[in-house]
C-alpha cells in the first residue's frame, strides 16, 4: 500500500520527517491553500522554513504567544503562506509530538524550548575532561521528560588510548544512565560513527552538551561535510567557545535529520519529575519497598533506599544527585503551582517536627 504523503506534492519533505501523521494533521491547512514546512532555524522573530518548494524566510508575528513554550522553535512543523513577499508569514504551528525544554533561570519559572519533534536526544560528553556524572544525569532527566529517546555519546575517545580505561569510563556513565545506550566515538578517527549514524537515521536527533563537547565536529562527521564551524578548546580548562550560536536543523545523508544546538552552560530542570524518576529508576524501584509510601529517604525508619546505600548496593553519590534534582524540580514547579507550594511547606513542617522530637528524645535519654 502506498502512503498518502509519498504521492503528495509535499513528498519532498519526507527527508525532513514528513509522514502520514503530519499529512493528516496538516489537512485542514492544506484546504486553506497553505504550505507545510519544517522550521530549520529561528532568529529575531523570523525563521527559515524548508518546504517542498525550497527554503523560505518567514515571519512569526502571527504565532508569537505570551507563553514562551509555544513560540516557534527549530523542529516545528508549520503552515506558511503559499506566496507573497520576503519574508512570508507563519500562520500556525502543528501540535508537537515531543519538546525538549529547560528552565531559563533558577530564579524564574519560565521554560525555554530548545527543540521540537525530536526522536533522539544525543547528549555529547567530552572525554578530554573529567566526567561530570551529575551533569549527565541532569541532561538525561530533561531528555526523558521531552519524550525523546536519550543517547549518551562520549566524544574524543581517541584521547583515551587505553581500551581498559575507556571501558571503565563507559561503565561509569552506564551506571548513571540506566536504560540509555552509551557510545564512545572519535570524530577525528571515525570510530563509532557508523553505529551513531545508524541510530539517528531513523528520525530527528538533537545534539546537546556543553561548549567544548565536540558537538560541531560530531555534526560535521555525521553530515559528511564541514557544515558547522569548529573552534579549538582552551588548553587552560578544556572548554570551548560557543561555535554554534543558533539551533540548526540539517538533513543527514544516511537518512534522518540533526538539530545542532549551542553549548549549554546552564541546564535547569523544568517540570521534569517523571524524567528524574526515569534517570534514577533503581531508586524508584527501591522506594516501593520503603515502610512509608511518602518516604523522603532522609532518616525514616524502614527506608529501603537508605538500606541499599548502607549495604553498598546503591552508590551514595546517586542518592545525593537524586535528592538535588528532586528539590530543584519541586522549586521550579512550585513557582507556578500554589497547591504544590502548600504541600511542600506542610512537608517541611512535618520533617521539622520529626527532627525536633528526635532531638528531645535524645536529650531525655542523656538525663
Amino acid at each position: 500500500m502506498t502512503s498518502t504523503f509519498s504521492t503528495s506534492p509535499y513528498s519532498a519533505l519526507s527527508s525532513y520527517g514528513w509522514d502520514d501523521t503530519w499529512a493528516d494533521a496538516f489537512a485542514p491547512y492544506a484546504a486553506e491553500g497553505l504550505l507545510p514546512g519544517r522550521v530549520v532555524r529561528v532568529d529575531r522573530g523570523q525563521c527559515d522554513v524548508v518546504t517542498a518548494a525550497g527554503v523560505l524566510r518567514a515571519d512569526t508575528a502571527f504565532v508569537t504567544p505570551n507563553d514562551p513554550l509555544r513560540v516557534v522553535c527549530t523542529g516545528d512543523w508549520v503552515a506558511v503562506d503559499p506566496e507573497g513577499g520576503n519574508p512570508r508569514y507563519v500562520r500556525t504551528c502543528l501540535p508537537r509530538r515531543t519538546a525538549f525544554v529547560r528552565s531559563t533561570s533558577s530564579k524564574r519559572s519560565e521554560g525555554q524550548i530548545l527543540a521540537a519533534n525530536v526522536d533522539h536526544a544525543v547528549v555529547a560528553v567530552s572525554l578530554a575532561a573529567e566526567l561530570d556524572l551529575a551533569r549527565i544525569e541532569r541532561f538525561l532527566a530533561l531528555a526523558w521528560e521531552s519524550g525523546a529517546q536519550p543517547l549518551v555519546v562520549l566524544t574524543k575517545a581517541d584521547l583515551v588510548p587505553d581500551p581498559v580505561t575507556l571501558a571503565y569510563l563507559v561503565q561509569d556513565v552506564e551506571t548513571a544512565a540506566p536504560g540509555v545506550p552509551v557510545l564512545s566515538v572519535s570524530a577525528e578517527q571515525g570510530e563509532g560513527l557508523d553505529v551513531l549514524a545508524a541510530v539517528v537515521s531513523g528520525g530527528t536527533a538533537v545534539l546537546l552538551g556543553q561548549s567544548g563537547a565536540g558537538k560541531s565536529t560530531l555534526a560535521n562527521a555525521l553530515l559528511g561535510d564541514d557544515v558547522m564551524d569548529v573552534q579549538a578548546i582552551r588548553d587552560v580548562d578544556g572548554k570551548g567557545r560557543h561555535t554554534t550560536t543558533t539551533r540548526n536543523l540539517l538533513a543527514l545523508p544516511g537518512g534522518g535529520v540533526l538539530i545542532d544546538t549551542p553549548g549549554l552552560r546552564g541546564v535547569g530542570l523544568f517540570d521534569a519529575g517523571s524524567g528524574v524518576d526515569q534517570v534514577f529508576a533503581e531508586i524508584a524501584e527501591l522506594a516501593e519497598e520503603c515502610r512509608f509510601h511518602d518516604c523522603a529517604h532522609e532518616s525514616e525508619p524502614g527506608c529501603a533506599v537508605l538500606d541499599a546505600v548502607g549495604s553498598g548496593v546503591l552508590p551514595e553519590r546517586r542518592l545525593e544527585s537524586y535528592r538535588k534534582l528532586v528539590r530543584e524540580n519541586q522549586r521550579i514547579v512550585a513557582k507556578t503551582d500554589a497547591r504544590l507550594r502548600a504541600e511542600i511547606r506542610k512537608e517541611w513542617k512535618r520533617r521539622g517536627a520529626i527532627g525536633k522530637a528526635a532531638m528531645e528524645a535524645k536529650r531525655g535519654g542523656l538525663r
